[in-house]
């Protein structure tokens, strides 16, 4: 069967295949090669069975053999014309396929996420013994280790000089090739932290609707992080010197998602949540076991077709939960509940599937019965520094869950953020004047997040019990993720209820499920409810300080490259006076010094400007980053600090 394909329909590549085929070019080719991808970009694709088509013109052929819808080879790209196989025809097409990770068993490999905002699935499962044998981390780098890092510290430097507007195909790949290496030495945290650099390169020069240029800024300080950390003296030779570092392994990141033997686990499921990112897509279920620790069971696999994409999220919801026998799909596990024997479990809750594992479907529990109760004991504020703190962990070695909010809220209706700014669902939190706007758990409209949270702002005064994601910024905001019935008795009831069929357990999927306007049943008037005016939230808080002035600078150079940041002297006097009037001394001398790092050139004797390894910028660069993200944790925990539990989130930046 024949079927032409979209522009977007590309296979997946692994990132060395994209390495070796653009290292391959010669100088000359690879000047090209950013217009050569473009103008293949226009070419009609097409797809029979594992091999993709595209006629570059009357006389070259290129197909891409892709086995699983992945290149795995570079010999799997094959070209009819006569500079074949050192064609740049090859080197575009690997450079317009998106990047895919190792796959095995259809699941993600434990080394990357496709996306730092979507829930992990579990990878290849090696189950670790109770009590394993303990071996000591080596207390320093091998010279390959040391090298690779440094290697990869020096790509990571040469793309953020350049910019998003200037690291085309070449830079990408010099990037790649470093991960690569340094996956091949065992540096597999940096590894995977390159490629989703690249990944989210590549959206960001695509305008690829997922782009968030804040999820960019935080891929490079992560990894322009971890080639620092490795390759100082106190983590590549194990000197002293540095409060606490960051222990190796951590540093090294595994290959493999590990698995604990758990014996017997009683689960009960909480929610769903569909998956989508740029590159995989799937469901995710959450449970709680007895003890009342999380767990989650996912089913994610690559897709080819963004357009496709998000119905494929939400038909994922419909398949069947992978795990031991049970015959009960994401949806109807989020009701119910598994009976599992022979559990394995990783240190970041995801329950493994192997063949040794046996479940059976079992009873439920209702949101406000226990143990699943129990989520919703802890104050607002101490959540909300649980998952911050969490935020300071490598991600694959986060808890499960510990970016989930549990709380009672009562609907204030939609209010703007200020003057001319778009309007937000607002919440009051139970028992506190603490208002939360909440926002749609993804953004993308084919989902069912933004429809549900449209029906859910018209009923003012609707009581209900939540799951939401923390998002992180200077007012209180929560990615709405599930919905269900609040404890009866707790509070008076409000003009609105939600009324849910008895099939749906008294909670909702939001992003599986669409909520009807008959779920929410009008009770009788009460004089005790009045409307009222909504509050109004700030676009900017009166007093807050202007912490925008140097993440904007951050951000800027991400966008468009060292040469960005050399404004007028008029201009950084007045960004000087703003933060040093504000008491931010700190902000002010990081944006001088990463002003004065970007503006740095040596010259030869001509007067040329000498290329260097832009390794002074790149510091300065992250020292700037590493303060904002700090500052922007203090002002999330103070934001939330209204009910009264305010947490201590003022301290100094974490270790990587």
């Amino acid at each position: 069967m024949n079927t032409t394909m979209q522009e977007n329909g590309w296979p997946g590549v692994r990132p060395e295949v994209v390495a070796e085929v653009v290292s391959a070019l010669s100088a000359r080719l690879q000047k090209r090669l950013d217009g050569a991808a473009a103008k293949l970009a226009q070419r009609p694709l097409s797809r029979e069975g594992d091999e993709w088509r595209v006629e570059v013109d009357e006389e070259a052929l290129l197909v891409l053999h892709a086995p699983g819808g992945v290149i795995a080879d570079p010999a799997s790209v094959h070209c009819g014309c006569l500079l074949a196989p050192a064609c740049v025809h090859r080197a575009a097409a690997v450079t317009l396929c998106p990047l895919a990770e190792a796959i095995e068993g259809g699941a993600e490999s434990s080394g990357a996420r496709a996306d730092a905002d979507a829930p992990r699935a579990e990878g290849p499962e090696t189950t670790s013994a109770p009590e394993p044998v303990f071996q000591p981390e080596p207390a320093a780098l091998t010279p390959s280790e040391l090298a690779a890092a440094r290697h990869l510290h020096r790509a990571a430097c040469a793309l953020l000089a350049a910019g998003v507007s200037g690291a085309g195909a070449v830079s990408q790949a010099e990037l790649l090739r470093a991960a690569h290496r340094a996956r091949v030495a065992g540096l597999y945290r940096p590894a995977a932290a390159a490629v989703t650099v690249v990944t989210r390169v590549r959206a960001a020069r695509s305008g690829a609707p997922d782009h968030r240029l804040v999820d960019l800024v935080s891929g490079l300080r992560e990894l322009l992080a971890l080639t620092v950390a490795l390759s100082t003296p106190v983590n590549a030779s194990g000197a002293s010197g540095a409060p606490e570092p960051t222990p190796l392994g951590e540093l090294r990141g595994s290959a493999r998602q590990a698995y604990a033997e758990e014996g017997g686990l009683r689960l009960y499921g909480l929610f769903a949540e569909p998956v989508l990112t740029a590159t995989h897509v799937g469901a995710v279920s959450w449970a709680v076991d007895a003890g009342g620790r999380l767990s989650t069971v996912a089913e994610v696999t690559p897709h080819g077709d963004a357009a496709t994409a998000a119905p494929l999220a939400v038909g994922a919801g419909n398949r069947t939960v992978r795990l031991g026998d049970a015959a009960l799909s994401h949806r109807e596990f989020s009701r119910a509940g598994l009976a599992v024997q022979g559990a394995t479990r990783s240190a970041g809750g995801r329950l493994g599937a192997g063949a040794s594992v046996r479940a059976v479907r079992a009873a439920g529990a209702d949101w406000t019965a226990e143990p699943v109760a129990g989520l919703w004991s802890e104050p607002p504020g101490a959540q909300v520094a649980r998952a911050l703190a969490a935020q300071e962990l490598p991600y694959e070695s986060r808890p499960a869950g510990s970016d989930l909010l549990f709380l009672d809220v009562t609907l204030l209706g939609a209010a703007p953020t200020g003057p001319g700014g778009a309007a937000q669902l607002l919440a009051r939190a139970a028992g506190s004047d603490l208002v939360i706007a909440l926002l749609p758990g993804h953004e993308h409209p084919d989902l069912a997040f933004r429809a549900n949270l449209a029906l859910l702002a018209t009923a003012h005064g609707l009581r209900l019990r939540l799951i939401g994601r923390l998002e992180r910024a200077d007012r209180p905001q929560l990615r709405l993720l599930a919905i269900g019935t609040p404890p009866d008795g707790s509070d008076q009831p409000g003009p609105i209820r939600l009324a849910l069929a008895a099939d749906r357990a008294g909670r909702a999927n939001l992003g599986l499920e669409r909520l009807q306007t008959a779920d929410l049943q009008a009770t009788a008037p009460r004089a005790d409810h009045p409307a009222g005016p909504l509050p109004e939230l700030p676009s900017t808080p009166p007093d807050g300080p202007p912490v925008h002035v140097l993440a904007r600078r951050v951000a800027q150079a991400v966008t468009t490259g060292r040469s960005a940041l050399a404004p007028s002297a008029a201009t950084a006097e007045a960004d000087r006076s703003l933060l040093r009037v504000a008491g931010l001394s700190t902000a002010a001398q990081l944006l001088d010094g990463l002003r004065a790092a970007a503006a740095d050139h040596r010259r030869d004797v001509f007067g040329r400007v000498v290329p260097d390894d832009h390794d002074a910028f790149a510091t300065a660069w992250l020292a700037a980053a590493v303060y904002t993200e700090a500052l922007a944790t203090a002002l999330c925990s103070a934001a939330w600090a209204a009910d009264g539990t305010a947490t201590d989130r003022t301290r100094q930046p974490a270790r990587v």
